[in-house]
């Protein structure tokens, strides 16, 4: 039994000797290291823990443009949470599973489907980049140097199997199982949802609107165009125009003219029957309505291009608070 104990005393000393050595190793190598060599080390070790919570977990961003006003204003800086639909394996790749998939009135952020890539190097590059400086520094400028809208943050206004619809501007849902068309407004009342929609357009100018459209197609036909139809288009507003509204009447107006054409057909049903939303898909717009480019133009957006839920501005610090 003796023997045991001494070998048992001669092996932990023998083990914290060379752990005091090593020790006394490692404090003499950090002497001699060069102080910006060790700069440098704390640094990436820095960015690397700041990429890593930023793919992972939480985000930071920039707001570039007015189409989520007055929920987001321009230059908010805003975190957003990217565990709960599942974080990117890898930027640019395949995501993990996550925990909930968007529900209707919640804030997200997605991949542009309208954006024209610099290749796939370019891409994670950009993205590191702007996720190590907390959004301070992004590479990806267009020819006036002003960035390019890789990301879009607009609210899911529907998810899949529900249908919307576009009437002079205001938006309807019928969700599954629905019989009726809910005007937008009523049902976020109903569901206690948080949007608050803006809108810049009159709806006294949705008849110039009508005028305009119906006028530029007979023109086109070489039908006879009434003064007030010719004269509409000047009064529309010129900041911001409805041109979803316009194109539907301007379908309309095709069909009636030929309605055995199967494009003008296809073009008027689509006006007046809206949206279908697609399981796993959801359909995005800006609170900011006559100012947004969003899925009433490039259509809905599938779950997989989902990367996160704004969840807090940050900046400036008088708007700091939850996003809803």
């Amino acid at each position: 039994m003796k023997n045991f104990f001494d070998k048992v005393q001669i092996i932990t000393e023998n083990y914290l000797t060379w752990k005091n050595i090593r020790k006394q190793n490692k404090l003499e190598k950090q002497k001699n290291k060069h102080p910006v060599l060790d700069w440098i080390e704390a640094f990436l070790w820095a960015a690397m823990v700041v990429l890593l919570i930023n793919q992972y977990l939480f985000q930071a961003y920039v707001i570039p443009s007015g189409s989520m006003m007055n929920t987001l204003l321009i230059k908010d800086r805003i975190f957003v949470n990217k565990i709960i639909y599942g974080p990117e394996l890898i930027p640019g790749i395949k995501k993990l599973p996550g925990i909930y998939e968007p529900e209707r009135g919640e804030v997200i952020i997605f991949e542009n489907p309208t954006y024209l890539s610099n290749g796939p190097v370019f891409d994670v590059v950009q993205r590191i980049l702007y996720m190590v400086t907390l959004s301070l520094v992004d590479i990806d400028r267009d020819q006036y140097g002003q960035p390019r809208p890789h990301f879009l943050i607009k609210r899911a206004v529907a998810t899949g199997k529900d249908r919307v619809k576009n009437i002079n501007g205001e938006l309807r849902i019928r969700p599954p199982g629905a019989e009726n068309w809910i005007n937008e407004r009523d049902f976020i009342q109903l569901n206690c949802e948080q949007a608050k929609i803006r809108r810049l357009i009159s709806k006294n100018d949705y008849k110039y609107y009508r005028n305009a459209a119906f006028g530029t197609v007979l023109n086109e036909n070489n039908i006879f165009v009434d003064s007030e139809q010719k004269n509409a288009l000047s009064k529309l507003n010129s900041s911001f125009v409805d041109s979803i509204t316009f194109n539907s009447y301007r379908a309309e107006m095709k069909y009636a003219i030929e309605p055995q054409n199967r494009e003008y057909r296809k073009e008027y049903t689509k006006s007046i029957n809206g949206w279908y939303i697609p399981e796993k898909w959801v359909f995005p717009l800006g609170d900011n309505r006559d100012n947004s480019r969003d899925a009433r133009y490039f259509g809905p957006v599938k779950l997989e291009k989902v990367l996160g839920k704004a969840m807090l501005k940050y900046w400036p610090l008088g708007r700091m608070g939850q996003i809803k």
